[in-house]
């Protein structure tokens, strides 16, 4: 049985999990920096609704479903998880879409199928994340190229077809597999403690030396992505501030794999925060420039 009563504590508020807010925004900045006209209510509304509510509430959420006894992404030792942290997210999502009715129903609609494939990915009765193929493309699809949508539609103030542009349907892809690419790496220190659960994540069918190799796979392709993205719509001068912002990240990914493959205890919790951390700042710092060229 679940018991009400005041939610909001020490304990739930270290399960929001704030820092992963930021590992998540550079896909919003991305989505800005792309659009043509930026609408700022809109840009502020949906910042506001995605960062300090429904991404919060999501993390609540998958802290109360999970139970985790260990380390979890950007909360290293996490308290012991409670039915407050279920009531705080029930509060943060209705919040969250509360503010999305501010700009339109279209975006109220929109945010409520992001939280509901969110649940579904933590939920017991359907548990995304059990599945390695399914759980993945859930994560990337949703965090990537459907958070970029709804960003971008936001920010243009575009709720129609008219939206679904070659362009936005390339950034889409792009923003998809940038976060393909860091999803299993955020999860190769986890495996012992889901595969215990049952969830059979995409890193742990992998291994440790899979995820890097899958990972690499997945940086290539969306580096190739990038160059015709910016090839076609803006300019190779794009590409090359995309291409130099990534050469830190990819220098990490480098040195970390290499540690591994002399002791794969490297493969911890640590060193996945430490290259999330870098990747989301050079990532920022990326389509904050963009941002700053293209407007």
């Amino acid at each position: 049985m679940i018991k009400t009563g005041f939610f909001f504590n020490r304990d739930t508020f270290l399960h929001m999990r704030l820092p992963f807010s930021f590992f998540l925004l550079p896909i919003f900045i991305f989505a800005v920096s792309q659009s043509h006209l930026v609408n700022l209510f809109n840009t502020t509304i949906v910042f506001i609704s995605l960062h300090l509510f429904i991404y919060p509430g999501s993390n609540l959420y998958n802290s109360y479903m999970d139970n985790d006894k260990g380390s979890i992404g950007a909360l290293k030792n996490p308290p012991p998880a409670t039915s407050k942290l279920f009531i705080a997210s029930i509060y943060f999502d209705s919040i969250g879409l509360l503010l999305c009715l501010l700009i339109n129903w279209q975006m109220f609609l929109l945010m409520l199928v992001y939280i509901a494939v969110s649940k579904a990915y933590s939920w017991h009765g359907i548990r995304l994340k059990k599945y390695a193929v399914t759980g993945w493309l859930a994560v990337i699809l949703f965090q990537g190229g459907y958070t970029f949508l709804l960003v971008n539609m936001a920010t243009e103030n575009v709720f129609n077809l008219l939206w679904f542009s070659d362009k936005n349907a390339e950034c889409m892809l792009l923003a998809s597999l940038l976060i393909g690419g860091f999803y299993p790496l955020s999860q190769i220190y986890q495996h012992e403690e889901d595969s215990e659960r049952g969830d059979y994540t995409i890193s742990y069918k992998l291994g440790i030396m899979g995820t890097f190799a899958f990972s690499a796979i997945l940086f290539l392709i969306a580096c190739v992505t990038a160059w015709h993205y910016f090839n076609s719509f803006y300019s190779l001068k794009h590409f090359a501030i995309f291409f130099t912002c990534l050469i830190p990240v990819i220098f990490y990914f480098a040195f970390w794999f290499f540690k591994c493959i002399r002791n794969k205890s490297f493969a911890d919790y640590n060193h996945a925060m430490r290259i999330t951390l870098l990747s989301s700042s050079c990532m920022i710092i990326c389509y904050g420039i963009l941002f700053w060229i293209n407007h």
